[in-house]
This record gives C-alpha cells, sequence and structure tokens, in this order.
C-alpha cells in the first residue's frame, strides 16, 4: 500500500493539486492508494497524518509526503520521523521555488526529513541542482499532464489578451500583470486581461484596487477558481500567457499552457529557466520588470512566425510530461 500524505482539502477556491492528480494515476496503474488529509484545522490534518502512518503501519510499502517550504514543512518532519521510527520508506515529493531558502535556514531539520527518506523526488531540474548544492540526492520526476486532455490551439497576436492562471498570493506578483496590461493599452487600446485563481492573501484586493485606480476595469476580468475544463476552454479567447512570479518551481499551470499553445513570457525565477528555455519556447525577463514583459509580448506580436515557432516547441517539450512517460519513472522508484 503507497500512503500519499497532503493537502488534499478541496473547495471551490482551491486548485486540483498533485496529491489528487499522481493518486489517481497510480490508482488507475493498479497501485494501492490511501490519501491523507482532508480536514480543514491544520493541527488535526497532522494528527491524521500520524495517526494513518501508525495505524497501517503493517501495510505500508511507501509514504509519499508532498514538501513545501511553507507550514506544510512541519507536517513532512513529523511525518518522515514517524516513519523512520516505525522503519518505513517515505519519499518526499518537494514543491516550492522557495525551499532552497528553507534548506539554509532550517538545516538540521532538513537533514532529518531529507538525509533519511528513502528517495527525494523533484518535479524540477531546479530543485534537483539546489538539493545538490547542500548534498541531498534526489530523483527527478516531472510534474505530469494527461497530454491527450490538451488541445493545441494555434493563435493570432494581433491584439494582446493577456491570461494570467495563478493564485492571488504575493509570492506570484499579481499586480505586474496589471501593470503590464496598463503600459500595453497605451499602443494596443483593446488590450485584455484574463486573472483566474484563488484569492490566498491580500492580493486579490490590491489588484481589484490597482484596476479601479487605474480605471482600466472594462479591460480586466477576474474569473475567481475556474476548473481545469473551465480554464483551458476560457484559453481559447486569449493569446499570450504571461507568469509573473517572484518565486516559482515548474508551475503546473504554466506547464498547461504550453501544451495548449498559448506562447509564454515568464520572469526569469527559480525553477523557471529550467522549465522555460528561452527564446526556444518562451521568453523570460527580469523578475518584477513591467516594462521588460511588455517588450516581450511586443516582440510577439510583431514576430508572428517566431511566436508560432515557440509554442510548436513548447507543445513537444509539454508531451514530455505525459502520464504514459512520466508512469516508468514512478515505476522505477514504486517498484
Amino acid at each position: 500500500m503507497i500512503l500519499y500524505l497532503g493537502n488534499n482539502i478541496k473547495s471551490s477556491t482551491t486548485s486540483v493539486t498533485t496529491i489528487t492528480t499522481l493518486s489517481e494515476l497510480l490508482k488507475k496503474e493498479g497501485f494501492n492508494v490511501k490519501i491523507r488529509s482532508s480536514l480543514n484545522i491544520q493541527f488535526f490534518r497532522l494528527l491524521s497524518m500520524l495517526w494513518t502512518i501508525f495505524k497501517h503501519r503493517n501495510q505500508i510499502d511507501y509514504v509519499l509526503i508532498d514538501t513545501y517550504s511553507t507550514r506544510n514543512f512541519y507536517y513532512a518532519l513529523f511525518s518522515s520521523q514517524l516513519c523512520r521510527l516505525l522503519q518505513l520508506k517515505y519519499l518526499p515529493i518537494l514543491h516550492g521555488g522557495n525551499l532552497p531558502k528553507r534548506l539554509d535556514n532550517s538545516t538540521m531539520l532538513s537533514r532529518l526529513i531529507f538525509s533519511k527518506s528513502h528517495h527525494n523526488i523533484t518535479p524540477s531540474i531546479y530543485l534537483k541542482a539546489e538539493f545538490k548544492k547542500r548534498d541531498y540526492k534526489t530523483v527527478f520526476i516531472p510534474n505530469v499532464l494527461e497530454i491527450r486532455n490538451y488541445t493545441f490551439l494555434e493563435r493570432k497576436i494581433e491584439n494582446p489578451k493577456l491570461l494570467y492562471v495563478r493564485a492571488f498570493d504575493k509570492i506570484y506578483n499579481p499586480e505586474m500583470a496589471i501593470k503590464v496590461l496598463n503600459i500595453l493599452l497605451k499602443t494596443f487600446p483593446e488590450a485584455l486581461l484574463c486573472m483566474i485563481g484563488p484569492e490566498k492573501d491580500s492580493s486579490f484586493k490590491s489588484c481589484k484596487a490597482l484596476v479601479k485606480s487605474l480605471q482600466i476595469e472594462n479591460h480586466v476580468e477576474f474569473t475567481g477558481m475556474l476548473s481545469k475544463r473551465q480554464w483551458h476552454k476560457k484559453s481559447e479567447d486569449f493569446n499570450i500567457f504571461i507568469n509573473t512570479t517572484n518565486f516559482d518551481n515548474a508551475p503546473v499551470s504554466v506547464m498547461e499552457a504550453m501544451a495548449l499553445g498559448l506562447p509564454i513570457v515568464s520572469t526569469n525565477v527559480g525553477g523557471m529557466p529550467y522549465l522555460i528555455t528561452d527564446k526556444k519556447d518562451g521568453l523570460l525577463v527580469d523578475k518584477n520588470d513591467a516594462d521588460e514583459m511588455v517588450n516581450a509580448v511586443k516582440y510577439l506580436i510583431n514576430n508572428q512566425g517566431f511566436a508560432k515557432q515557440i509554442t510548436v516547441n513548447a507543445r513537444y517539450k509539454a508531451e514530455q510530461f505525459d502520464w504514459e512517460k512520466v508512469k516508468k519513472l514512478w515505476f522505477n522508484v514504486l517498484g
């Protein structure tokens, strides 16, 4: 049996996470997978995880643990140490572009988790490199797409119609998307921006206030959280995907945009240069530089052949994340 520990809370304001996607795919391959936990209160969520480890200790073959740099880090800490006590094989699955900072700020606790694991699973070459710098071994297994569910659409880019698909969280710098649009409106008065994602902190209110202060309400749409199917359908009306984040790893939304045929302009942070090769399958710009992102958008508009080529290249790269290929890597570590 595989026990998968992570945040399995489902609501109208949460996106589908790795724990949902990966567990379902493993089940289809014949694995017996149990998930914990869907409890809202964090303390009880942790207790549920620990109790399930102890209760099923004689049936568990592997424990998968979603591991982030924030409060979830401590879920991973306590769960991994109980696994060690019970002599169970555990595999932290590494998430978040800020995780290297956690390694440096919590050296001893990180050592307890990552030096004693069966494998450390990283979905990005970026985290693999960062962990290697700190003498941790990792196994690279990328985030997964079921590529048959992604229809590649060739787009003409005459008027910029920008799509943002991330949570409203300060680390993702959503206000930059609005600043980019505001600058573009000076040249393209019919430019549009659609922002899709749940509200995580005060960033959503800040974005709404900024749109109002700039008097561009007719050019910005806030949809809230949409399902994959809904935002994929919505994306058909847009022609450029922008990723404005200050920290990142290997965001699934960017991988999905690659699969859908959206040309991508992203900040050059964390794992992004490992996912996007600048000028080959996307464009990378400096962090928090709205003017540079505007110039990148204009370049796509003025160079339609280039824009088409990078989307074709990006689709090919996205196909490497298909489950039929990625599952073989999981079989190697779970065999």
